[in-house]
């Protein structure tokens, strides 16, 4: 962690608390912010992350935009280029895809297109995930389908503290930064974070617990429930390594491949679909450069290939994982 305003101070605060204290810094130290999307204004986001923002920072900075996802993303991009440094807010990444061609085709190419002429300081938050009773429309995990794409970065932070490290870093970046924050984990999960300004470096993973038999790569929620699992493992003898991503894209596959190294299996988990998820493009990554190092085939535990999460509870149950789930594939994994 990179804190450019040494502190010893910090408080308790929860994810989403993290999310709008971050915010409210940049709108205040930094006259350049601009926040928009949809009912962030007088309502204060769906959330109530930018409650009260209007009232202080004025409807020319804390905009209010009609419901046109490519709207607030192309409106986004050009105040980027023009010197802005705006945070447009999906308010769900379920309704993310009429911006897909914003964010892949303006926003990721806006800096090779023009030969570094132009940056695109962007910064796109939306809510992601499941195990709210979402069903189709408030449930999606949308990762995969950015990770394809050079020029963007993807930060999916699973603790408070890390909310707001990378936040700011995000906020900081030349280029633009597709920011996930997983909903269920909001008021979930809490823990300290430090006062004043830091970073956290975009690309560096976090190994939450050191481990001999293998290592299990996650994030987001279900960092969390692997957390949660290795523990229950402890107990059996079985010495379980978690990284937390935290960084989708870039990946840290220096970490990553340390650890496999290490303990010689590896686990990968996540809420997102088994074919062509990030599970997949990691045990790619570990195939080409650490195969010799492995004594068991790589496994992904992840959602089913379904269209999508139902909204009745045992067809959400059966849709996502759970720290029971995950502690039952580790064994399988440990016993190879």
């Amino acid at each position: 962690m990179a804190v450019s305003s040494p502190t010893q101070t910090s408080q308790i605060m929860n994810n989403v608390d993290a999310v709008r204290a971050t915010l409210y810094d940049a709108m205040k130290n930094d006259p350049r912010t601009v926040i928009l999307g949809e009912d962030v204004g007088a309502r204060g986001n769906v959330f109530l992350i930018t409650k009260d923002f209007a009232k202080e920072f004025g409807p020319q900075r804390v905009i209010d935009t009609p419901i046109a996802e490519a709207s607030i993303v192309g409106i986004a991009v050009g105040m980027a280029m023009e010197g802005l440094r705006p945070i447009a807010e999906i308010q769900f990444a379920d309704f993310i895809y009429p911006a897909f061609n914003q964010i892949v085709g303006e926003a990721a190419k806006t800096r090779y297109r023009s030969n570094g002429e132009y940056t695109c300081p962007l910064v796109i938050r939306t809510p992601y995930g499941g195990g709210v009773r979402g069903a189709l429309s408030h449930s999606v995990s949308i990762e995969a389908l950015f990770y394809h794409v050079p020029g963007l970065k993807i930060l999916a932070p699973a603790f408070p503290a890390d909310v707001k490290g990378l936040l700011n870093a995000a906020i900081d970046d030349p280029d633009p930064v597709l920011f996930l924050e997983h909903k269920k984990t909001y008021r979930l999960i809490k823990g300290e974070v430090p006062d004043g300004h830091y970073t956290i470096p975009i690309g560096k993973a976090n190994v939450l617990k050191e481990g001999s038999a293998l290592s299990v790569v996650s994030y987001g929620l279900y960092v969390h429930w692997a957390l949660e699992a290795a523990q229950q493992l402890e107990q059996e003898g079985i010495s379980v390594e978690v990284i937390d991503l935290r960084s989708i894209r870039p990946m840290d596959k220096t970490t990553i491949l340390q650890s496999v190294e290490k303990t010689r299996k590896l686990l990968v988990v996540h809420e997102d679909n088994k074919f062509g998820g990030i599970g997949a493009e990691i045990s790619a990554m570990v195939a080409e450069e650490a195969l010799f190092s492995l004594d068991a085939p790589i496994r992904r535990h992840c959602a089913p290939d379904v269209p999508a999460m139902g909204y009745a509870e045992p067809l959400e149950h059966e849709y996502m994982s759970s720290p029971a789930k995950i502690a039952e594939a580790m064994r399988e994994l440990a016993r190879f």
